[in-house]
């Protein structure tokens, strides 16, 4: 090679290198930011899952208690002369207990589906990951933009958690 051009090859060498050094650094970063979704997608994920848990946990207490008056209710009829007032008291106790523990339930099922839908997300963000690891391993850049649209899946399903 002629050592005029020399100084100009040596200069595209290093500008490429720079190019590639910031291409890696792009990726270490949003891979990084990749993993910070990722967890608070997943903490907000257990969150409503162990909320869908307590109050369906609450709702069975409240089905246990209107079973209970369902029984006084039954025990009260067998008893001579029958006391309809006592009667009518424990149905209508039963009807307000029926709907507690039938809001409860209707507020279980929808933490668990914030929990699907932040599950989604953190998935998403999993496999972003992933993808970004192994573009800057095999230095191919259309699979970081592959982890970017993953990335942004997984923003739309967090946001669509508030929904």
């Amino acid at each position: 090679m002629p050592t005029e051009h020399l100084h100009e090859k040596i200069n595209e060498l290093a500008l490429e290198h720079k190019e590639e050094q910031n291409w890696s650094y792009l990726v270490a970063i949003s891979t990084a930011l990749m993993a910070v979704f990722a967890a608070i997608s997943s903490l907000m994920a257990g969150h409503y899952s162990n909320e869908a848990l307590i109050e369906q946990i609450k709702a069975s207490d409240q089905w246990a208690y209107y079973q209970a008056k369902g029984i006084k209710a039954e025990i009260a009829g067998l008893s001579r002369p029958v006391d309809n007032s006592v009667l009518q008291k424990y149905k209508n106790q039963q009807q307000e207990i029926q709907h507690a523990a039938q809001d409860l339930e209707r507020e279980s099922k929808l933490y668990l589906e914030k929990h699907v839908v932040l599950a989604r997300s953190v998935t998403f963000f999993q496999i972003a990951i992933a993808v970004s690891a192994i573009s800057i391993l095999t230095g191919r850049r259309m699979l970081w933009y592959g982890a970017i649209l993953l990335t942004v899946t997984g923003i739309i399903f967090f946001i669509a958690s508030f929904f």
